[in-house]
């Protein structure tokens, strides 16, 4: 039977069943901190599932999500289009279709896995950015590649190869109706910088797990748009667990995907075959995950707000004007800062 949260007067904040114990007051939320943000539709949260590295992944996940009767948005993919055959992609992509899955998928070479060395320096140089011409073409070749084959969401680490493209998708170079996720890899830590992720052309933007709820309300005072994050981390992007926090998450803010990472569990980038019997593990546990975090929302009487399965837009968001081109002429440098 699909998943339907138990109806509540009104949702109860943690722990509030033990108001009047000795040394435990009750803290009400402030309605000036929600979000007055939702998805098209109403909905004000939704569920993603990161890391699904292949066919065999996606399978496992969805045959997972229908025994424990998670609803799924998305599903995305670390290591990158290029780790992924034609035929595997277009196996992903015929899965998700017949379940209204959005399937993301990462573009490119990143600064991790070229030859720079900067990244792996304390500093870490210039992190998972695209590194030259090269490396941004590369990501250009497999956002084409992937929308030909019928992908409609792509994954994007770097703030130029983000630019490029939207204006792409402006152009028609790849779908209008492709959306642009930004990675938790460089995610935005400020209401300015997430402003301005929008206005490159991000329909969703990952932003750190260790954000606190005032800096989620601070967000949502400058863009409506999508926002992504791990409710439970993976160890190398912190090993943060925020379980308890998912009702006040979704209420500062939405609209907002809740995606369950793992902590404890060993790094699957690049994947491969080598690597099979711990992603299809650690696949199945992020769907247990979901399944922990709706039983959560629906004992504190907060999970209604779930959007619906199917649709994926990200609602009317604000971007920077194009640079408008003749065909096969460069932009001049005058023209592209007006």
């Amino acid at each position: 039977m699909p998943y339907e949260p138990p109806a509540r007067s009104a949702p109860r904040l943690p722990g509030s069943a033990a108001v009047g114990l000795p040394l435990f007051a009750p803290r009400d939320p402030d309605p000036a901190d929600a979000s007055p943000h939702a998805f098209p539709g109403g909905g004000r949260w939704r569920v993603e599932i990161p890391s699904v590295e292949g066919p065999e992944a996606l399978a496992a996940v969805l045959d997972e999500s229908t025994r424990l009767d998670v609803p799924i948005h998305r599903v995305s993919q670390g290591s990158g289009v290029w780790m992924l055959t034609d035929a595997e992609i277009t196996e992903m992509v015929r899965g998700t279709a017949e379940r209204d899955v959005e399937l993301c998928l990462f573009t490119g070479p990143r600064g991790t896995w070229d030859i720079g060395g900067s990244t792996r320096t304390d500093s870490r140089g210039a992190g998972l950015r695209a590194r030259g011409h090269d490396a941004v073409a590369g990501c250009l070749e497999d956002a084409v590649r992937a929308t030909e084959l019928g992908v409609t969401c792509l994954l994007v680490a770097d703030e130029g190869v983000l630019w490029l493209l939207h204006q792409a998708r402006e152009a028609g170079v790849i779908p209008a109706d492709t959306t642009l996720k930004v990675s938790a890899l460089i995610g935005p830590v400020n209401p300015a910088s997430y402003a301005v992720y929008e206005r490159l052309g991000a329909d969703s933007i990952n932003v750190p797990s260790d954000l606190t709820l005032d800096h989620l309300t601070e967000i949502r005072r400058v863009s409506a748009t999508p926002m992504d994050m791990y409710v439970e981390a993976p160890d190398d992007l912190g090993g943060y667990i925020r379980m308890y926090e998912i009702a006040e998450l979704i209420r500062r803010g939405a609209p907002l995907y809740l995606k369950f990472g793992l902590s404890k569990a060993p790094g699957i980038y690049p994947w491969g075959r080598h690597m099979r019997d711990l992603t299809l593990a650690t696949a199945k546990e992020r769907v247990r995950r979901g399944r922990l975090a709706l039983d959560l929302l629906a004992r504190h009487g907060a999970g209604s707000a779930m959007a619906a399965v199917g649709p994926r837009s990200p609602g009317t968001l604000t971007r920077f004007p194009v640079p408008r081109q003749d065909a096969g002429q460069p932009v001049p440098p005058e023209a592209a800062s007006t």
